[in-house]
Parts: structure tokens; sequence; C-alpha cells
């Protein structure tokens, strides 16, 4: 007869039924499991960036790929094509609505032939604001809203998407001299996309749009004068030093920018709840990883720029202040469409409460350096 323990049920019946049930458990566990795992096969995504290979946007959207397939669990995967694989960088977004591309990585301004106010969602105009307060607009003041209610409400289009990367201040470009005031601008032909390109005629420019592959070929050939595309890491791998030679920093044709990383909609509705919201959180957590990865390639990129004999030069205030006056002529004009003047008036309103905040508290850090330069090297 088994012997008993201090409660005074049989140990070995104890024993006994321990193993039965932990047998039942993994069993129930096995069950519950197995269509779990049948559900989770891989979906894979074409994914198309509109970024030339060699060009540090693509490397960031393989990063925001990468964050996918890696919090997706194996669930869900991005493929990512360079631009042109598919599709050449500008018909990305109709690839995207029609489904002949999944997903895409760009920025908004590159759709604004489709709707001026598109570029308000990439390339606003100068408020004073930087990449954060503006993505602090889209996510937190509204902004979120008024970009569904253009792209799925006024356009139509079949698309989700997400902004992220608050971009630091674009440089005003490269040219073949160095320009000293804003007249220098009337005639120049010169690069840029988006919003820009207006505020660029209101300076007198010849303006030129051309995706980023094209625009070192360009100056190269005589058919640009001066371009900007984005940033010292951007512009030295696509070969900009070896075709100008005085690189401006400061603008304020795009004081700051965000990606756009867009989906099919009708796809993205289709899945999970979980692996939608995803696919938002990666945004969130890119913006972090690639803002430091920026300022790390972006500082060391620019000490390359000055070896390979280029004049790094900083935008004189009279273009800035002239590019100033060109914004708010290009507000008035555009902001006879409703739509556009709806989207300035929220970007105004939050830069108001915004502004009044950061201008007052942060510090001027030109001022550091030209009187304390001691503290930075």
């Amino acid at each position: 007869m088994p012997t008993k323990n201090g409660s005074g049920a049989p140990v070995a019946g104890r024993r006994k039924f321990l193993k039965t049930a932990g047998l039942t458990g993994a069993a129930a566990v096995a069950t519950i499991a197995m269509p779990q795992i049948s559900r989770a096969q891989t979906q894979t995504w074409k994914y198309q960036s509109t970024w030339p290979s060699k060009d540090i946007f693509h490397e960031f959207a393989v990063d925001y790929a990468n964050v996918v397939n890696s919090l997706s669990g194996g669930r869900l995967k991005l493929d990512v094509l360079a631009a042109g694989a598919v599709v050449p960088a500008f018909q990305m977004a109709d690839a995207v609505h029609s489904g002949v591309l999944d997903a895409g990585h760009g920025v908004s301004g590159y759709w604004y032939g489709k709707h001026k106010a598109y570029s308000l969602f990439g390339t606003p105009p100068s408020f004073g604001w930087d990449a954060a307060s503006f993505l602090g607009w889209f996510y937190n003041g509204g902004g979120e809203a008024l970009y569904k209610e253009l792209v799925n409400g006024i356009l139509k289009l079949n698309l989700t998407g997400y902004l992220y990367f608050p971009m630091p201040t674009q440089p005003l470009g490269w040219f073949k001299k160095e320009v000293k005031t804003a007249d220098e601008f009337k005639g120049l032909k010169y690069r840029t996309i988006g919003l820009s390109a207006e505020m660029f005629k209101e300076m007198g420019t010849a303006v030129t749009i051309m995706a980023g592959g094209d625009i070192v070929p360009g100056l190269d050939r005589g058919l640009l004068d001066a371009a900007e595309f984005n940033n010292p890491s951007s512009d030295l791998l696509l070969g900009f030093p070896d075709v100008s030679k005085f690189y401006m920093l400061g603008s304020h044709h795009q004081q700051m920018e965000a990606f756009e990383v867009i989906f099919n909609k009708a796809k993205v509705d289709a899945l999970p709840k979980e692996l939608q919201d995803m696919l938002r959180f990666a945004s969130h957590a890119s913006s972090s990883e690639q803002i430091c990865k920026a300022y790390d390639r972006y500082s060391k990129d620019l000490l390359e720029i000055k070896k390979r004999g280029v004049n790094v030069v900083k935008t004189p205030q009279s273009v800035l202040d002239a590019q100033i006056v060109a914004w708010q002529k290009v507000i008035v004009e555009q902001g006879k469409e409703p739509f556009f003047n709806k989207v300035i008036e929220s970007q105004k309103a939050w830069n108001k409460r915004v502004f009044a905040y950061t201008s007052t508290n942060n510090l001027d850090s030109s001022a550091l350096a030209a009187g304390h330069k001691s503290l930075i090297g």
C-alpha cells in the first residue's frame, strides 16, 4: 500500500496524477499552438524605396524593413527593392495604390503633383519649427487626420501612411560658385522638389524637379547650375563633390522633413490588428534609430566632403531672408485652395503654441559655437 504524506494523500497516487496532468497540459498546449503556427505563415510584401541603392536613404528604408521583419516574428516580411526595381521613383505611390507594389519608402513632397497640400506633410513652409516639432504636429496636433483626409478622402488613394525620422535642416545645396545674394538665384537652373519649388520660383529660379539619382548627371551635363538633395551622406554617396565645389549649408527651403512609408491600404486592413499596430510602432522606433545614425554619419561625411576640396559655406542671411519673403507669397497664393489653407492654419496654430515654448527655452547653439569654443573643442 502506498505511503501517505502529511496531508493523508497517497504519494504514488499524487505522483501519477501530476505526471498525467503534465502530459495532458502539454498535449493541450500543443493542441492550442498548432493552429497558431498554421496561421503564422509569412507574408512577403514588395517594398520599394524612391532612393538609389547606394544612397543612405535607401539604407534607412532597409533599416525600417528590418524593424518590421523583427517585430513581426516572421509573420510579415518586407522585401526591399531600390528605386527603379519595379517602377521609377516618382511612380512609387501609384504602384502601391494599385497593388503593383505592397509598400514604399519616400517623402510626401514627391507627390505634390497630385495636390499641392501633399507637400505640407513632407516639406512644409519654414515656420521656425524643426522636424521633431513637425512630427509632433502630425501625431499630436491633428496632422495625421488631415493627412488621411487628403490621401483617402480627397484623392481617394488606396494608401495607408506614416511619417517618421525627424530630418535635420537641409543644405541650400551645391553650386558652381558661392552664392552671396538672393539676386543670383534669378534664372538659376536649380533642382528641388515639392512645395519648395514654388518658393524658389518666387525668387526667380528656373526650377527643375528630378529624382535623386538623376541630379549629379544633370549637373555634370550642364542641365543644372545648382541643386539640393538632402544631407552630407547622401550628397557624398551620389557624387556631388565630383561636379560642384561649393556646398552651402542652411536653408529655409526645407528646414525640416520626414520620411513617409506607405502601404497598400487594402492589404493593411486585411492584417490582424497587432500587425497593423506594428507597422505604426516600427515608424516610431525607426525615428529614434535613424536620427542617431544620421548625426553620426552626416557629421563624418561632411568632414570627408571638405577633404575632397569642396568649399563648405554657410548660407548668407540675405538669402535666408529672401526665402522667408518668398514663403509668405507661396502661402498666400496656395492658400486660396481650401484644403491647403486648412492644413496651413493647423500648422500655424501648432507653431504659435509650441514655438512660444521652444524659442524661450531652447538655447541658440550658434552663440555657443561662437563664444565658447573651448567647450566644444
